[in-house]
């Protein structure tokens, strides 16, 4: 089953050698046009990246990248939440899906702060060649019995990362939350046809 990787996101700004932020210099000409525009924010969850693949028939598992190894409670969790292919007929009949999401919980990074058991949760679903809305996205979790990640907030890129950097509690819990991942609030692309998206995170205004 073809399983695309998902979209590498950008750190909002560009970095050092050694890795530091540097304010002000975007990481992408893209990133440097759009940054006065709306972008919409959800929680950046601190796990491993999953994709769920669906062909119509099957179902199949993998994570970032095609080396990439799963946990097993981890992939005993994707068996409970993937085994009705009933319901996922009834969502996406025939048609090709690949579900991005992240898997989290004990056990995986700090997942401990997020939940004592591991869990998945889900952040786009591409359905044939097309990415789905937030809201469309948010419907196919509530369809098949999933949580979404939770839109915290709408901003400009700059008011972004001041949020980031002001310091932003969890949606899980009275913890730090790693940080933000913005889009457009109209899906963009650039010229390679690869999406749009900006990433902030906590660590780097430490």
């Amino acid at each position: 089953m073809d399983m695309p990787e998902y979209t590498k996101i950008n750190t909002v700004w560009k970095r050092t050698e050694r890795g530091q932020i540097i304010e002000g210099e975007y990481a992408t000409p893209e990133l440097a046009y759009l940054a006065g525009n709306e972008w919409e924010w959800t929680e950046k969850v601190n796990g491993t990246n999953i994709r769920v693949g669906w062909d119509g028939m099957a179902v199949e598992f993998g994570g970032r990248t095609a080396n990439a190894q799963i946990p097993a409670k981890l992939v005993a969790v994707l068996r409970g939440l993937f085994e009705d292919r009933d319901r996922l007929t009834k969502v996406f009949g025939t048609d090709p899906a690949i579900l991005y999401g992240e898997g989290y919980g004990a056990g995986i990074q700090n997942g401990g702060l997020y939940a004592p058991e591991q869990a998945f949760v889900l952040f786009d679903v591409l359905i044939d060649r097309w990415w789905l809305s937030r809201a469309n996205v948010n419907g196919i979790a509530e369809a098949l019995g999933l949580r979404a990640v939770p839109v915290i907030g709408r901003g400009t890129l700059p008011e972004t990362c001041e949020t980031v950097k002001a310091g932003l509690v969890s949606q899980w819990g009275s913890f730090p939350a790693e940080g933000i991942v913005a889009r457009p609030v109209v899906d963009l692309f650039d010229r390679k046809g690869e999406r749009i998206v900006a990433k902030i995170k906590a660590k780097d205004y430490r």
